[in-house]
C-alpha cells in the first residue's frame, strides 16, 4: 500500500516545497511506498529561489516542482496531511479524513534584512524540516 502524505502551507514556494523535496528524497532512501504532495490556500505561483539553493546544497533539486493550490493535488486520498504555517494570521486550511500533523514554522520568505539573513532563515527551516520529516518517514 502506498501511503500518500500532503503538505500544505499558504503560498507553496517555501516551506511546503522544501518538505516536499525531502518527503520524496527520504522515501526513495528509506525504499518506502510513499507519494509526496505539496500545496499553498494561495499559492505563490513560484519556488522561491532561496527554497531551491537551501536544498541544492542537500544534492536535492527541487526547481522543477511548481505552486500548487489545494484542488491540484488528492485532498481526499492523503493519508497525512502536515501543515507548516506559523503564522496566526496565515490561513492553513483543515481536511478531515486523514491524519494531520501541524508543524509550526516561520515563514523565510517573510524574513527582511539582508541575502545572509534571509538564508539564514531559509536555512533554519530546512534543517527543522529536514529533522522532522526523517523521523516521521522512517517510522512509516
Amino acid at each position: 500500500m502506498t501511503i500518500k502524505i500532503g503538505f500544505i502551507c499558504t503560498g507553496n514556494s517555501a516551506r511546503s516545497q522544501i518538505a516536499e523535496g525531502f518527503g520524496k528524497f527520504f522515501a526513495k532512501k528509506y525504499g518506502k511506498k510513499i507519494k509526496v504532495y505539496s500545496a499553498g490556500a494561495q499559492p505563490a505561483g513560484y519556488i522561491h529561489p532561496l527554497a531551491i539553493k537551501v536544498m541544492e546544497e542537500e544534492g536535492i533539486d527541487i526547481s522543477n516542482q511548481r505552486s500548487k493550490s489545494l484542488d491540484e493535488i488528492p485532498l481526499i486520498e492523503l493519508d497525512y496531511i502536515i501543515t507548516l504555517c506559523g503564522d496566526a494570521a496565515e490561513k492553513c486550511p483543515f481536511v478531515p479524513g486523514a491524519k494531520t500533523l501541524h508543524w509550526k514554522l516561520p515563514d523565510p520568505a517573510r524574513v527582511k534584512g539582508t541575502e545572509k539573513e534571509k538564508l539564514m532563515a531559509f536555512e533554519k527551516v530546512k534543517n527543522e524540516i529536514k529533522k522532522k520529516l526523517k523521523y516521521l518517514i522512517e517510522q512509516l
